[in-house]
């Protein structure tokens, strides 16, 4: 098989389960009665940490390809980033329902009292545009470049989702500022690759200055 038919053929469908993983315990667990005695906070934690997770393993796979080489890193980009979109959505339902009862006006008052529920539900909202443009028909539909300029909304949203974990934990914030300094290291590496002097290309040599003199 070629490298093409190996990516998805193999390799894709084993990334899928891998990302699937996370998601299948939680369930598991919920099923089998083996969570904590308060489950809500479990699935509540579990799902906004993967999706800081996967917006992480976004992020990293431009980095790592180009300094790796493996351009075929890019074709996982979609699906990790579709896979943060699910689980911040689980996140985000689960406090509408398990939490709120669907209760749009203390839901209304809640976001507005309490900062990190605002910011959370700020990295969710910016992330919607980017799940609902992640085809290849809306690509061309929009242009490449209108495209990337959109899912640079990412980015914010990252950031977003790691004040919201910040402000979220009221005591041991080593997790929140790990996934900052994370972010942070992604986001540098960016700038520095978009901004470091780009190699002189030679250029060809014209008619006459090849002719012998």
């Amino acid at each position: 098989m070629t490298q093409t038919q190996w990516i998805s053929r193999v390799f894709k469908p084993v990334v899928f389960l891998l990302c699937l993983l996370p998601l299948g315990l939680l369930v598991r667990n919920f099923l089998n009665e083996t969570l904590s005695v308060n489950p809500l906070d479990d699935i509540t934690d579990e799902t906004g940490t993967w999706t800081l997770r996967f917006l992480m393993i976004t992020l990293a796979i431009t980095p790592l390809r180009k300094m790796t080489g493996w351009n075929f890193l890019t074709r996982f980009r979609r699906m990790t980033g579709l896979f943060a979109f699910l689980h911040g959505s689980l996140h985000f339902f689960t406090y509408l329902y398990f939490d709120k009862f669907f209760e749009w006006g203390e839901i209304a008052a809640d976001i507005e009292k309490r900062r990190f529920i605002l910011v959370g539900f700020t990295a969710l909202s910016l992330m919607v545009p980017l799940a609902l443009t992640s085809w290849d028909r809306m690509i061309r539909w929009m242009g490449g470049k209108r495209w990337r300029m959109l899912h640079r909304l990412v980015y914010v949203s990252a950031i977003c989702g790691v004040i919201h974990y910040l402000w979220l934990v009221k005591a041991d914030t080593s997790r929140p500022l790990t996934y900052g300094a994370i972010l942070v290291f992604l986001l540098g590496f960016r700038l520095w690759d978009a901004f470091k002097p780009k190699p002189a290309t030679k250029k060809p040599l014209s008619t006459e200055t090849a002719r012998p003199a």
